[in-house]
């Protein structure tokens, strides 16, 4: 039995050269006793041709796959129930994680057992790690006020305890938290009484690209909004948190190229 599962979700991943480096991200790992699940949520592409090529590389894959498209938060649930590890590690399709990230979430919760998952710094790039040299905001420690601002974790660097994923119930399925799933998950945590942090290291770098931008429908802003008033009521910060409810919505009506340049000064460290 594996000490950690590594848990990626994938849809429609074009060519298959993202997805391949993201997968090669965690096959190249200083950890070596993990397993990969992997879900294609119903791909309408040659995504389940490119995942069993690489599949055939190494045994510690396991792939599943949807008839039917269910959105991110069911494929995660599957490859949960799937998964055998203590330790349960999440992962982007078309991202990349550092070499040595499961090593040392992995070393630091075994170490620090009252702290229920941890993240890892997260740094933007655009074609290979660096180019951008942009992170994502940062806080070491997030207290529940600092779900306010924005969501104080990068989701897909986080290695979570797997009794605490199954305590919190996993990710919601319903359509009010489609694009929203990780915000939920992780505020009903903290709700619960389970906190995370981050470490200072690099350790997880984020594709970002138009696409980015382009998936981020405006009802899908809506269903942030609905996941934020329910999270700041149950995390106690409500009233004061509705202006951060409604910042969704006033973000969305933002031109994406004034958009961009806010975040580059926003994220300039």
């Amino acid at each position: 039995m594996p000490m950690v599962s590594v848990i990626m979700p994938v849809f429609n991943a074009g060519d298959g050269s993202e997805l391949e480096q993201a997968i090669q991200s965690i096959l190249q790992q200083t950890f070596a006793d993990f397993e990969l699940i992997i879900c294609d949520d119903a791909s309408t592409d040659n995504t389940w041709e490119h995942l069993k090529r690489l599949a055939s590389l190494d045994s510690r894959i396991t792939l599943l796959q949807n008839v039917v498209n269910q959105r991110a938060g069911a494929a995660r649930n599957r490859c949960i129930d799937k998964s055998q590890g203590r330790f349960i590690a999440f992962m982007d399709a078309d991202d990349i994680s550092a070499p040595n990230r499961l090593q040392t979430q992995l070393e630091f919760l075994k170490n620090h057992p009252e702290i229920a998952f941890v993240g890892a710094r997260g740094e933007f790039f655009h074609k290979v790690p660096g180019d951008l040299k942009q992170c994502y905001w940062f806080v070491d420690q997030p207290q529940a006020k600092d779900f306010l601002m924005t969501l104080p974790f990068v989701h897909a660097s986080i290695m979570m305890r797997r009794d605490v994923i199954q305590k919190v119930g996993g990710y919601s399925t319903e359509q009010a938290v489609i694009r929203s799933e990780d915000y939920d998950m992780l505020m009903r945590a903290y709700a619960l009484g389970y906190t995370g942090v981050n470490m200072a290291d690099v350790m997880y770098f984020i594709r970002l690209d138009e696409g980015t931008y382009q998936r981020r429908k405006y009802c899908y802003r809506l269903n942030e909004c609905i996941v934020k008033f329910r999270g700041f009521s149950k995390l106690g910060l409500m009233p004061k948190g509705i202006l951060y409810v409604i910042k969704p919505l006033i973000v969305g009506l933002i031109p994406i190229k004034l958009l961009n340049a806010l975040k580059r000064r926003y994220y300039k460290t």
